[in-house]
């Protein structure tokens, strides 16, 4: 049995060396384009700014160690040319030689990963990408002289690739076409990214693009010119598919290969995996692109599984996700706000802002948690969040939960370890079931920030819950403060009519609102309060 794979990175790695711990004696071969295999691309950025000092540190395997540790022929520098998909073979290019060759097979995996979105603007060839160790290495050199650069593209490369840049000293202006970096959370959430990006010196253009580049600077599309010693383009990347489409196999309405259960091609004897295969939604079923290493590993375990026999399964995604922008974590599972919106999809929104650890404990940070149900079923839709330590933890939490089928308010009931050095007794977890669980039986009734001025518009009165010197340092227009602990003597002086109440983050104004309801008032929270409010305001300049 000869499988051969095309594509040694991530999905086709995972493929090849599973399927040779499954089957001794399969005869498995692996073709690359680039001269490396097995490299660690989630860490090129870090390299690029010295975080990561040695290169070889990025090479997790070579040719050599793969034929020594698991028997398989690893081609590197060589190209799949074209695939017969009649007589099972594929035509491949030695790059070095221009040598060509008909590789006969019994299994085809393809994994040939995602190709950088190169947009056609002027000097667009000067840009430089990121998705290799070649890539690296050019951009490592184009940096050593550099003082300025020019990043064009918020997503997660960009801003990994602007903070390492930044590590490095130069003066780096990162350009987003969208109003906000890191397109997978919602607008609020994305404030205090903007804010760290730029505390350390990043000049962020938002709501631009890129119009052309020259040879020492980048032409906005509002006439700006920004000086650019170096320019990157991390706009985002397209699922690689010319080979499969070529050979006649099915592409998707998404761009990316059809793959059914068992990760099998239009070809029963084709298989697909990696960055450029569409996915499908945990959510609604549909067709996605997913580009993370993570899920194309797994794919690469699973095609193996089948090669050999076992049972081969094909896991929906969430589309999990974290990035470090200097000392911020930001990290997402499932749907934000944005696409459900855009879905037309009903949905209950919870925003609070717990600490890392107990707080009576040196060393806690805060952090903002967003989630997203169905206030239907209770279901968990998505959840967001950013902040120091601890983000990673609550977002895998959550999104274990959603594979599991946790409803919302069960997040209360999770058993989850706790000492004040890693967490509090209620874990930021549990605290948002126990708000969902309020929320999905009457208990509280909450508005979100950008709901807040068509309730006052109707007529409402907002209340300010929190203490007089909160309320000096900043408060939301039209407001009637009334701190939670004088509202029982102050009873008789409240305004007839709806009510809004806010503290600074939710809590005291959950208290507020039972009192006022028991009074039998009507009367909604202001979900994540204070904070969440001028995180969504500021979202809007």
């Amino acid at each position: 049995m000869r499988t051969v794979i095309i594509g040694g990175v991530a999905g086709g790695m995972s493929a090849a060396a599973r399927l040779r711990r499954l089957v001794e004696d399969a005869e498995i071969i692996v073709v690359e384009r680039s001269g490396h295999v097995s490299f660690a691309n989630c860490g090129l950025p870090y390299h690029v700014g010295g975080v990561i000092e040695q290169r070889d540190a990025l090479l997790l395997q070579t040719p050599a160690s793969l034929a020594a540790r698991f028997g398989i022929d690893v081609r590197v520098r060589t190209e799949a040319v074209r695939i017969d998909r009649e007589a099972r073979r594929v035509l491949v290019r030695d790059l070095a030689t221009e040598q060509e060759e008909w590789l006969d097979y019994d299994h085809l995996v393809l994994s040939p990963g995602a190709r950088p979105v190169r947009p056609p603007m002027p000097g667009i060839e000067r840009a430089l990408s990121l998705r290799d160790v070649e890539d690296t290495d050019a951009m490592v050199a184009a940096v050593a002289d550099a003082r300025t650069a020019v990043v064009i593209g918020g997503g997660f490369i960009g801003v990994e690739v602007a903070e390492n840049l930044r590590h490095l000293g130069l003066e780096v202006t990162l350009v987003e076409a969208l109003p906000q970096v890191m397109a997978p959370i919602d607008p609020e959430m994305a404030t205090p990214v903007h804010a760290e990006l730029r505390k350390h010196g990043i000049d962020l253009r938002l709501g631009t693009t890129a119009a052309a580049i020259g040879e020492r600077d980048v032409t906005l599309a509002d006439g700006q010119t920004l000086p650019a010693d170096v320019v990157v383009a991390a706009i985002g990347v397209r699922p690689d598919v010319t080979l499969a489409a070529e050979c006649g196999l099915e592409i998707g309405e998404r761009g990316g290969i059809v793959t059914d259960r068992e990760h099998r091609t239009s070809d029963p004897a084709v298989y697909a995996v990696g960055d450029a295969v569409e996915k499908r939604d945990a959510l609604d079923g549909s067709a996605v692109l997913v580009p993370l290493a993570q899920t194309a590993n797994l794919q690469g375990r699973r095609v193996a599984d089948h090669i050999a026999g076992l049972p081969g399964r094909c896991r929906p995604v969430l589309g999990t996700s974290i990035v470090k922008v200097f000392d911020l974590t930001i990290a997402a599972t499932g749907w934000n706000e944005k696409r459900l919106r855009a879905a037309g999809r009903p949905h209950r929104v919870i925003h609070t802002h717990p600490a890392s650890h107990a707080g009576y404990y040196p060393g806690a940070q805060t952090m903002a948690l967003k989630l997203l149900v169905d206030p239907e079923t209770d279901a968990i839709l998505g959840a967001q969040g950013v902040g120091g330590e601890g983000v990673d933890k609550r977002i895998d939490v959550i999104a274990t939960a959603m594979t599991g089928g946790l409803t919302a308010s069960e997040l209360a009931e999770l058993e989850l370890a706790y000492a004040p050095p890693f967490s509090s007794a209620k874990d930021p977890v549990n605290h948002l079931g126990h708000i969902a669980e309020n929320i999905a039986t009457g208990t509280s009734s909450t508005i979100q920030w950008h709901e807040l001025d068509d309730a006052l518009a109707a007529g409402a009165t907002l209340l300010d819950v929190r203490s007089q010197g909160e309320f000096d340092a900043g408060s939301i227009p039209g407001a009637v403060l009334v701190p939670v602990d004088e509202l029982r003597e102050r009873r008789d002086e409240l305004p007839d009519g709806d009510l809004v109440v806010h503290c600074a983050v939710g809590i005291r104004g959950h208290i507020a609102a039972r009192m006022l309801s028991q009074w039998g008032r009507s009367v909604r929270n202001l979900d994540g309060g204070y904070r969440t409010w001028g995180a969504g305001m500021a979202s809007r300049d």
